[in-house]
């Protein structure tokens, strides 16, 4: 439940609102990006052009996106227009919503987990938010990067659980994964060695979709190896073929390659 007496939305905020109640002159509506607040949109506010019936737009119960256009704090007063938002803006900011709902799900599912009490549970999900903008971001980045939250500072055995949940219930746009290979040369090939090595390992991504993998100069000998893949079966299958294909050609000349999974 938000802290009514100091959790606001900003004027041109987009806010999901449920709608509580229809009048002639215009609707109540429940803020449910803020727990407990509630707003009026104005007729003349529910849609562009003119209102006949503004219950052919509006109902009880139905879930809308507004844009905050007043607010009044010694009211205790928000005015809210439905009409200035975009069906594009409208499906992002509720997608998001629900993508924040889904994640405080998940949250709670660790908590139980973990044992934590509700306020534990609160604190952690802010300081998340605060870290990756947003308690969902968080738990994506997770299940793109396993090492997400200990990357950002995190300690605790909860990381564990939280990223294994995050794994099993967000598809991320993408995974990463990283590798090192440290590779020596004292034969005559020297650095095009090296370089021939790096670039079997990168050939290995050709022909995958939406599969990338670069390699990096990280300081002789090594050279870390990055890849992005839709999933993640799909980029540790080119790190497998990349091990196989930098082995091979370090394998051909007087040189050794030792590999890493970081």
């Amino acid at each position: 439940m938000a802290d009514l007496a100091n959790d606001w939305p900003e004027e041109g905020e987009l806010v999901v609102c449920s709608v509580k109640s229809v009048k002639e002159n215009g609707a109540y509506l429940g803020l449910d990006t803020y727990p407990g607040r509630e707003g009026f949109v104005f007729i003349g506010e529910i849609a562009t052009g003119w209102v006949r019936n503004i219950r052919a737009h509006v109902r009880e119960g139905q879930r809308v996106v507004a844009k905050v256009i007043g607010i009044k704090k010694a009211r205790e007063s928000v005015t809210l227009s439905i009409k200035s938002v975009s069906e594009e803006r409208r499906r992002g900011a509720l997608q998001s919503w629900k993508n924040e709902q889904r994640a405080s799900q998940i949250m709670r599912v660790a908590a139980e987990r973990v044992g934590w009490e509700e306020g534990k549970t609160t604190a952690v999900s802010e300081e998340m938010k605060d870290a990756f903008g947003s308690l969902y971001g968080a738990l994506e980045e997770c299940a793109i990067t396993e090492s997400a939250l200990e990357d950002a500072g995190f300690e605790g055995d909860w990381i564990g659980i939280v990223t294994e949940l995050a794994i099993e219930n967000i598809v991320p746009p993408f995974v990463e994964i990283r590798g090192l290979f440290e590779i020596k040369v004292w034969g005559p090939e020297g650095v095009n060695a090296i370089s021939d090595a790096l670039q079997a390992a990168e050939n290995c991504a050709e022909g995958e979709e939406e599969v990338t993998l670069t390699c990096h100069y990280d300081g002789a000998p090594n050279y870390r190896v990055d890849i992005k893949a839709p999933d993640y079966p799909s980029a540790e299958s080119v790190w497998e073929a990349a091990q196989v294909a930098a082995s091979k050609k370090i394998a051909s000349v007087e040189g050794s390659i030792t590999i890493e999974r970081l």
